[in-house]
């Protein structure tokens, strides 16, 4: 319900917020926990009086993963409940069919993706990713220690479409700056199953697997990929997208052991332990396995969910900062974000401290690696933010608005 004012004036009408959520569809386990963050976070913001004295209402679609039904929903969110901002999606596929149709709506449209799309410059001004890193940052700062440590013939495996892609393009081009070779890219469909087909294209004497799986088919592509390679294995480097929602001790995960993750955020308690991080665990109600508190097999998407919470903190500053009162204020919103240079590590940023560059749209912060040990995940490197940057191929802020 609305907040009374304390002077006695009439109560502040919600600012509303639309969460386009992949509730049903590939991405399912991805909406149910960016759902779950972001009533968390809604519930955290407006315990401390909303923004700008406003209490957020968060209202929800489901777009079922599906890029035509992503239009719908963003129709539907700008159109029927005249929210003031949509944010929170996360496939590729359906960001890159649903922005083009906020830009025409003329509504900011905060995505929490991973895939360069945005930095690239193939949306629009109304696009942004804030509260979230993307592909090419996060390979371009993992790819140095993955060369050192691990070895410089690498093989790739990468799902079948544009978030894929980045992979395959970023990643093989910083690893060959490095001096590595890309010795073989093999692309699976996302909603494949069964694998023993594609590791032929996998030569036996390369040093590293990279390997960047979505889909339901995890545990059999780990217990195949085992059954083909079995004890003398190339190392193996992996991304947590495609073991979100996974617990790392369910069995036929064994050939993990031993093998290394990209994560955006510890899943871990104690792995990345700051103040910020133990509250943001506990609003949201994620156990130190990274499950639900109420039912520890419900693990959730911890390395991805974060960017919900920072993107609706995210809306927060820039509406108060901006003094945004409606859509006639839009202009005032989307410059003031574009000037913001930094976010700063605290509850509203528990991933850590993040660098925004307007002209692209896109934040960047720290990675971390981590080594499978017993089941479970060991943080055993670190990356700074400036070892993400690359030089802007676009520039956003010279569009009309």
């Amino acid at each position: 319900m609305p907040v009374p004012d304390p002077l006695g004036a009439r109560p502040q009408a919600p600012l509303k917020v639309g969460l386009q959520a992949h509730r049903t569809g590939i991405g399912a386990v991805y909406g149910k926990w960016y759902e779950r963050t972001a009533r968390a976070a809604v519930q955290v913001i407006n315990a401390g009086g909303g923004i700008a004295g406003r209490p957020v209402a968060l209202i929800i679609e489901d777009d079922g993963t599906d890029p035509r039904r992503g239009i719908e929903v963003v129709e539907k969110l700008a159109l029927q409940h005249r929210v003031d901002f949509i944010f929170g999606t996360l496939f590729s596929n359906v960001v890159l069919a649903s922005a083009p149709r906020a830009g025409e709506l003329r509504i900011p449209y905060l995505v929490v993706s991973e895939g360069y799309h945005v930095a690239s410059g193939k949306l629009n001004r109304w696009t942004f990713q804030a509260g979230i890193t993307d592909v090419r940052a996060q390979v371009t700062a993992v790819a140095p220690w993955i060369v050192e440590n691990l070895g410089k013939r690498i093989a790739m495996i990468f799902p079948d479409y544009a978030f894929g892609y980045d992979h395959r393009d970023f990643f093989g081009a910083a690893a060959r700056r490095l001096g590595a070779e890309i010795v073989a890219q093999v692309p699976i469909p996302p909603t494949e199953t069964s694998f023993t087909k594609y590791f032929p294209r996998l030569p036996r004497d390369v040093d590293v697997i990279y390997h960047v799986m979505v889909g339901p088919g995890v545990l059999t592509f780990v217990r195949e990929l085992g059954e083909y390679f079995g004890s003398r294995r190339p190392q193996l480097f992996g991304f947590i997208d495609s073991l979100e929602g996974v617990d790392l001790a369910s069995p036929g995960l064994e050939y993990l052991e031993g093998s290394y993750l990209w994560e955006a955020l510890p899943r871990y308690a104690g792995q990345y332990d700051t103040p910020w991080e133990r509250q943001y665990r506990e609003a949201v109600g994620v156990d130190a396995n990274g499950a639900s508190r109420e039912d520890p097999r419900d693990v959730s998407t911890y390395s991805h969910m974060f960017g919900v919470w920072e993107t609706l903190f995210v809306i927060k500053e820039v509406v108060e900062k901006s003094g945004y009162r409606g859509p006639q204020d839009y202009r005032a919103f989307i410059e003031t974000l574009e000037g913001i240079e930094r976010f700063e590590e605290g509850l509203a940023h528990p991933q850590g401290p993040k660098r925004f560059v307007g002209q692209i749209h896109q934040v960047f912060a720290q990675q971390f690696i981590s080594r499978v040990v017993g089941g479970k995940l060991e943080v055993v490197h670190r990356t700074r933010i400036e070892e993400s940057l690359y030089p802007p191929e676009a520039d956003y802020t010279t569009q009309p608005l």
